[in-house]
């Protein structure tokens, strides 16, 4: 039943991690809400409600491998099982040439966006093929950044590329332990992240432009939906957008 899966959701504290893990825990799916801020993460699970399910917040920083595994060992010990993990936590950084990027900025995008994601899927991989009933899901934030950069966004762009390699991996590797791996790819959500969009952001062209915008809710209902399939059906990938952002044609 729904209402015994455990999911865990990084960045949970605010944003589309915020918006996930709560629907999912209105979804009936025991939820840990994953992010290094404690007190930001209680205050998520207390606008959330109560629930017929339960809510955990872990702080953790996902780019250090001895916390995620401190993470997983304390989802072990409060659920016994994992069945979901959205692999949601990312940074980025301003509009900038390659060459005034400071090497630390992208030593801090890679170790959150790209080895945060790989730490937290080999731990989830791990308790999916060891636990019983065997399997899971995996299912990682990509963005349209995965397909489509933005001006001068070499940092975030490279990562969301890669994470689009490690779900078909994951997607291939999970087969024989009833581990399914899916790619959500979003489109300018409206959280506070993506609040410049709607004042005005550089555009292909070289000139700035307010873009459209969609209500997050969309993208929450979107993750649950990938996350309700059983376990012998995957979306491998799923773009969710706003209709008229910038992306399909020529930008």
């Amino acid at each position: 039943m729904t209402e015994q899966r455990t999911a865990i959701v990084t960045g949970a504290g605010t944003g589309i991690g915020k918006s996930v893990a709560t629907a999912l825990l209105r979804a009936g799916w025991n939820t840990v809400f994953c992010g290094r801020r404690k007190s930001v993460l209680d205050a998520a699970v207390a606008e959330a409600g109560s629930t017929g399910a339960k809510a955990l917040a872990v702080a953790c920083d996902i780019s250090k491998a001895g916390e995620v595994d401190d993470l997983f060992e304390t989802v072990a010990a409060a659920f016994g099982r994992v069945d979901l993990l959205f692999n949601n936590a990312g940074m980025g950084y301003k509009s900038t040439p390659i060459d005034e990027i400071p090497v630390e900025v992208w030593n801090d995008i890679v170790g959150v966006n790209l080895t945060g994601s790989f730490l937290c899927a080999r731990a989830a991989f791990g308790a999916m093929r060891k636990q019983k009933p065997m399997g899971g899901r995996i299912i990682n934030n990509g963005s349209v950044s995965a397909y489509a950069p933005r001006p001068g966004s070499v940092p975030y762009t490279a990562t969301k590329h890669a994470i689009t390699g490690l779900t078909k991996t994951l997607a291939l590797d999970g087969r024989p332990y009833d581990i399914a791996c899916g790619q959500i790819d979003i489109g300018n959500a409206l959280t506070d992240m993506a609040q410049p969009m709607t004042v005005g952001v550089p555009q292909a062209n070289g000139s700035i432009a307010a873009e459209a915008v969609m209500d997050v809710q969309r993208v929450a209902d979107a993750v649950v939906h990938m996350a309700s399939l059983p376990l012998d059906a995957n979306v491998l990938f799923m773009t969710v957008m706003a209709t008229k952002m910038p992306f399909v044609g020529r930008g």
